[in-house]
């Protein structure tokens, strides 16, 4: 029986720390603009539309947390 090990050491350079920051940093915005568009929309529904959603006023931001975040 033969066993093999493949050990392979992966180094980023400066360039790639810089993408992987960017890249987070524009997820960060897409997220903040769906939050913060979720809770407009949900902010100019009556108290009526809420309650046919499921949601009462006092929600309104945790809804628009999972809308974004997904929590």
């Amino acid at each position: 029986m033969a066993l093999a090990h493949d050990i392979r050491s992966v180094e980023h350079g400066l360039a790639d720390r810089i993408a992987a920051f960017v890249s987070g940093l524009s997820e960060a915005r897409q997220r903040r603009k769906v939050y913060r568009q979720t809770l407009r929309e949900l902010a100019a529904l009556s108290t009526r539309e809420l309650a046919d959603m499921g949601l009462h006023r006092s929600m309104i931001t945790r809804a628009a947390l999972e809308a974004a975040y997904g929590k």
